[in-house]
């Protein structure tokens, strides 16, 4: 074989890169467009957590095949397939569903983004390990950022409990991450775990979660035979929750896991803050979702710290590790994995 198509070669390692690049940008795009399809559910007379839990259930419904063929991962990993989960399915899901339902959807994605400033915190000080200094100054910008989009200044204007949750959806938003490259490289003495199977068991351990806290048999379900209003707009309720199913979660956490996969949490990351301008632009369009110039300047101010919370490097490659981006052991910055295809 030549050397230029072997595993760990330059080719094989940039194919690796594009490829997973590619696959992070169309999990931002999908992931993104889960909020402004799911809030004319919500305000046509669905509770939040009754379409989180259509979200979870009809993903986990579709993606049964591939939790048979992965059924050895119940034995193998079975507290990784809870935690994901938990946290980074039913967590953020009904967090972010629930926020929606009382404050703008790009303002709750903006504060879910200040995910990496938790991570940041973990590191630092329940692993205690040093940070980069570029880390920290992009957690202040995030912070300073997310004060301009909620205007502090005004009192708090928007929900306060909105704003809780979408905190809560930052919080499970760093299992998310972290979960997500967990067992990659199987150092713990066991095989790598497929991230088709992580996800699809994920899902299906969210749905029994969702389905005893959610209790779908008191949900409308009148409301998906009619329409829901997207900014004076009739739409079929069944379209938008097909959308928020197949697109906003099957394919977007598919693509999601396997670009975290291939271009490490830190990377992968970066490319997601892109989901937090599509669903401010896709709510602006479709929702009439205006908001405030200094919203928006803030929002790309909490982007731009985001940005540099994931992307700042080791200070010294040979030196101790330093965390530096979004949630994963130090030290796997520069590891680029590949997976088997699906």
């Amino acid at each position: 074989m030549h050397d230029s198509a072997r595993p760990g070669s330059p080719a094989s390692t940039a194919h690796a890169r594009g490829s997973g690049l590619t696959l992070a940008l169309v999990s931002a795009f999908a992931f993104g467009g889960s909020g402004p399809a799911a809030k004319p559910l919500i305000e046509a007379g669905l509770e939040p957590l009754h379409v989180t839990w259509l979200r979870v259930a009809g993903a986990a419904v579709v993606l049964l095949p591939l939790a048979w063929r992965h059924r050895g991962l119940l034995r193998e990993r079975p507290g990784l397939l809870a935690g994901f989960g938990l946290l980074a399915v039913a967590g953020v899901q009904a967090c972010y569903f629930a926020a929606i339902s009382r404050i703008p959807v790009g303002v709750a994605l903006l504060i879910e983004y200040l995910a990496p400033a938790l991570v940041l915190g973990w590191v630092r000080f329940v692993q205690r390990r040093p940070v980069t200094r570029a880390a920290g100054a992009g957690v202040v910008l995030a912070v300073a950022g997310l004060a301009c989009v909620v205007r502090v200044w005004s009192g708090l204007t928007l929900d306060a409990l909105g704003l809780l949750l979408a905190l809560g959806a930052a919080c499970c938003q760093v299992g998310y991450f972290v979960l997500s490259d967990h067992g990659t490289d199987g150092e713990d003495g066991r095989r790598p775990s497929d991230p088709m199977g992580v996800i699809a068991y994920g899902l299906l351990s969210g749905a029994l979660v969702l389905t005893v806290v959610a209790r779908p048999w008191t949900m409308n379900w009148a409301v998906l035979g009619g329409s829901s209003s997207m900014d004076g707009t009739s739409v079929p309720a069944w379209l938008l929750l097909a959308w928020i199913v197949l697109v906003a979660t099957v394919a977007a956490y598919l693509t999601g896991v396997v670009s975290i996969r291939r271009l490490s949490p830190q990377v992968a990351g970066v490319v997601a803050c892109l989901e937090a301008v599509i669903a401010t632009v896709l709510a602006w369009v479709l929702l009439g979702e205006h908001l405030a110039v200094v919203q928006l300047v803030g929002g790309a101010v909490v982007l731009l710290g985001a940005f540099i919370a994931q992307s700042s490097a080791p200070k010294d490659a040979g030196a101790e590790p330093v965390a530096s981006g979004a949630g994963v052991a130090p030290g796997d910055e520069a590891r680029l994995k590949d997976v088997p295809a699906p």
